[in-house]
C-alpha cells in the first residue's frame, strides 16, 4: 500500500484518502513502527474508503467550466436565500457565505460565522440542500456534532435524518 506521511505539530494520527492515495498526518516524533501498526489496524477501513471514493467519483458527472460557473451562480443565489430564511427561523446571524469547489464536504461553518458551501450541493435534491443549510446554521449555536446540536437541527427539520440520507444515497437529482 502506498502512503504519504506528513509530520506536524499534532497529538494524534489522522488518516485521509484523497484520489486513491492514503495520507497520514502524524505527530513529529512518530516512529515508522507505530505508523505501520496504525496502517495494519485500519487496513480494512482504508480499502473500503478507497473503494467508496472510486465509486463516488464514477457517479460524478463531468462538468464543463461553463456548467461549473453556472452552478456557482445558482448556488450563490439559492443558498443565500435559504440561509436568510432559516437563519431568521433559528434566530441566528451569520457573517458571510462563500461558494467553494470543495469535493469532500458540502458545507462548513467557521467560529466567526462564515459559512462555506460547495457548488456541488446544487446537484442534489432541494430537501438535501436545505438540510446542509440548517446543519451549518446550527453550528452557529453548537460548534460540534453533539446530541444537542442534532436537537437544534431536528427542531427546524424534524425529518433531517431522511434529508441527510439523500446526500449519501443520491448522486444527483
Amino acid at each position: 500500500m502506498n502512503y504519504n506521511i506528513i509530520y506536524s505539530e499534532r497529538k494524534t494520527i489522522a488518516i485521509k484518502i484523497k484520489d486513491g492515495n492514503v495520507i497520514l498526518r502524524v505527530p513529529m516524533k512518530t516512529s515508522k513502527r507505530t505508523i505501520k501498526k496504525v496502517l495494519l489496524q485500519y487496513d480494512e477501513w482504508i480499502k473500503t474508503s478507497i473503494e467508496k471514493e472510486r465509486e463516488y467519483k464514477e457517479k460524478q458527472p463531468e462538468l464543463t467550466p461553463s456548467e461549473i460557473k453556472k452552478l456557482k451562480k445558482e448556488a450563490r443565489i439559492y443558498l443565500s436565500e435559504r440561509c436568510e430564511y432559516f437563519a431568521s427561523r433559528m434566530k441566528v446571524k451569520y457573517n458571510r457565505i462563500l461558494i467553494t469547489s470543495a469535493e469532500s464536504r458540502f458545507g462548513s461553518c467557521s467560529s466567526v460565522g462564515n459559512i462555506n458551501f460547495s457548488y456541488r450541493l446544487m446537484l442534489y435534491p432541494e430537501r438535501a440542500r436545505e438540510y446542509v443549510v440548517v446543519h451549518e446554521l446550527a453550528h452557529l449555536i453548537e460548534m460540534n456534532h453533539s446530541a444537542s446540536f442534532y436537537k437544534i437541527v431536528e427542531e427546524v427539520l424534524p425529518d433531517y435524518k431522511e434529508r441527510k440520507k439523500l446526500l449519501k444515497n443520491t448522486s444527483y437529482n
